[in-house]
């Protein structure tokens, strides 16, 4: 690959990229390329800032996200491919149909990979074809084809017929399966059945244009500037994963791994986040699957942490490994907060979740919703079908389940979302949504997990769970690991999970760049958050190594605030400010039990919160709109004008 000398406006890439966006358009089956020069690339890098420029430069104004007008970017950045482990995950970017704000979601897997193999930066979608088609991408040659034949069938049915139709079983396929052709709005997009972009309904965007899969095949190389570099940082982690703790716990009982301490701190979300500790949390451990129905651990592409599970089944409930197996939220949310102490239920729901092609997180929360609903008798057997949605009903758990996939009876109400489902039930059932702009909270206790629970109130895609470090890996499961490497970005004292206070709001405000800047250089959590294995410094070295750049952690945290403060901008051009910032009610009222039993967060030491990152942030502290000298400074005057 030639490199010259930098100059804006000439169309030559620095390693680590192809030089090609690929472009289609399924109203009328244009496809074409799109170029853009190094400053662009590396102003934007990849991700979801790269989705945030083109939505906030192609989208218009207040578009309904399930029309045609909504686009879908499926986007990489320069170190997917490297073989670097943890850095080959693949964003995809859209008007979210669950919160009508910025979407995003991540998968692992293999797909990023091989699409940068075939030689293309990022994939964007528009339009809308007229009967139901799947995109195949080999290398340079790129189909529209029929995909007729498997609309209607399920994530592993419609991968296995497309590999077998296109003769080649090592293609990967991003597909969706009825729960996104059905427009459920917290639909999402798998592949190799297992590897999931779970949250803000992608997956109805998608079955909205009529578009089962993008298939893809690459026979192409990654090319990097100093792959001796890259081989270095790959062997190293190979060696040294092992000795870091929080790594080690994935690669031994994957992420449910957390379930009995959180339980015995009083912070597992049960009975619809109203307790923090559940009598039967030991049934549904990591350990516990491990003992019980696991039968292998995989990974995601060149990674040797292997945190994912697989599972089967042959008794009362029969479970596919083909679909993998849960992990903590799906678990937290089918179990404790359902309150089933079945692993196996649990297991199942998630194989028709990775099925029908669901977000696990919001199916399980949707279901905690209704059973608390029912507790309280604001709808009965007559309003669900005759199900008996009892705390603990592991049967009508996961009928309920299916029951969304396909939008029947009851489940058509909650494939709609919590926030949507209790605007139609009425009665005042808002009050058990637990949902921040429209998106179900992940399983994490705001409570007592500060830094977490002003992720929720203030992402930009509604409660998420990894756009910050969480309380607890820098309050006691690795403080020591979380403080040597926070250093880099000036944090230097360990701060208590449950407190809030100025030095917290600081912490959280450097931390959420730093996430939001993996997330842009689609980097898995597990590689590069401040308690893993990885080092910011050997982020910084991984860049450079793949691109030929001079670049810093100083640039690259200005990177996360740059894509933060782009959909913080396409956010309340589509009407989300201020008062969408906020936690359900249920967090400003105390625990039931749990050596946690009384905790609940203050409404004005929240409030104040809130005000002091939006000053850190440089935002209008009433509007949150962001002043024009910032964005200046973050290089985005043509959003400031």
């Amino acid at each position: 690959m030639k490199i010259i000398n930098y100059r804006k406006g000439e169309l030559y890439m620095p390693y680590g990229y192809t030089g090609k966006i690929l472009r289609i358009n399924l109203n009328n089956n244009r496809i074409w390329i799109d170029k853009h020069d190094e400053l662009w690339y590396r102003t934007y890098i990849g991700g979801g800032c790269i989705g945030a420029w083109y939505m906030l430069k192609e989208m218009k104004k207040g578009i309904d996200p399930l029309s045609s007008e909504n686009i879908l970017v499926f986007s990489l950045s320069p170190i997917v491919g490297a073989a670097v482990p943890t850095t080959g995950r693949v964003c995809i970017s859209c008007k979210s149909p669950l919160t009508n704000a910025f979407g995003e979601s991540q998968m692992g897997g293999y797909f990023g990979p091989e699409l940068k193999f075939a030689g293309w930066d990022a994939v964007i979608v528009e339009g809308k074809a007229e009967k139901p088609v799947y995109i195949w991408i080999k290398d340079d040659k790129v189909e529209i084809r029929d995909a007729s034949n498997i609309w209607g069938k399920s994530i592993g049915e419609s991968q296995d017929i497309i590999q077998s139709e296109l003769g080649d079983n090592r293609i990967r396929v991003a597909n969706i399966g009825p729960a996104g052709e059905k427009l459920v709005r917290f639909a999402c997009v798998l592949n190799n059945k297992k590897h999931a972009c779970g949250r803000t309904g992608i997956g109805a965007v998608m079955g909205s244009k009529n578009l089962k899969a993008i298939a893809v095949r690459g026979n192409g190389k990654f090319y990097a500037k100093d792959f001796e570099k890259l081989r270095k940082k790959t062997q190293w982690f190979a060696k040294n994963f092992m000795n870091n703790v929080v790594n080690k716990s994935l690669n031994l009982n994957g992420t449910a791994d957390i379930i009995d301490e959180m339980n015995e701190r009083g912070m597992l979300p049960t009975r619809n986040f109203r307790k923090g500790y559940f009598e039967s949390a030991s049934m549904i451990t990591g350990e516990k699957m491990t003992e019980t129905i696991l039968i292998k651990n995989e990974g995601c592409y060149a990674c040797p942490v292997r945190c994912k599970r697989v599972v089967a089944s042959d008794e009362e409930w029969k479970i596919d490994p083909s679909y993998g197996g849960p992990e903590y939220e799906t678990i937290g949310a089918f179990g404790s907060n359902c309150e089933v102490s079945d692993l196996a239920a649990i297991a199942k729901a998630n194989e028709i979740c990775n099925k029908y092609g669901m977000d696990t997180i919001s199916t399980g929360v949707c279901i905690s919703f209704a059973m608390e609903c029912f507790e309280k008798g604001i709808i009965t057997e007559k309003d669900i079908n005759g199900l008996d949605l009892k705390w603990g009903n592991a049967k009508a758990m996961v009928k309920l389940v299916e029951m969304i996939g396909k939008r029947e009876g009851f489940g058509n109400i909650l494939a709609e979302g919590t926030k949507r489902a209790a605007e139609k039930i009425g009665r005042d059932s808002q009050q058990y949504a637990m949902q921040v702009k429209g998106q179900e909270l992940p399983l994490h206790e705001p409570r007592l997990k500060v830094n977490v629970g002003l992720g929720y109130a203030l992402s930009e895609l509604g409660a998420d769970h990894v756009r910050v470090e969480h309380d607890t890996d820098f309050d006691f499961y690795a403080p020591e690991i979380f403080v040597e490497q926070a250093k880099t970005l000036g944090l230097l004292e360990r701060l208590p999970n449950d407190q809030i206070t100025e030095a917290k709001i600081r912490q959280y405000y450097y931390l959420q760049h730093h996430f939001s800047m993996l997330d842009t250089l689609c980097c898995c959590v597990f590689g590069f958050a401040p308690v893993r294995a990885y080092t910011m410094t050997d982020l910084v070295e991984i860049v450079n190594a793949a691109t030929g750049w001079e670049t810093s952690l100083w640039e690259l945290m200005k990177l996360g605030e740059r894509r933060w403060n782009m959909t913080k901008i396409f956010n309340l051009r589509e009407g989300i400010s201020a008062k969408d910032d906020w936690l359900p009610e249920r967090f400003f009222t105390s625990l039931e039990n749990g050596v946690a039993a009384g905790n609940a967060l203050d409404k004005q030491e929240f409030k104040n919160a809130l005000k002091l990152f939006y000053e850190m942030a440089n935002w209008d502290p009433d509007t949150t709109i962001p002043r024009r000298a910032k964005l200046i400074e973050l290089d985005l005057k043509w959003l400031a004008d």
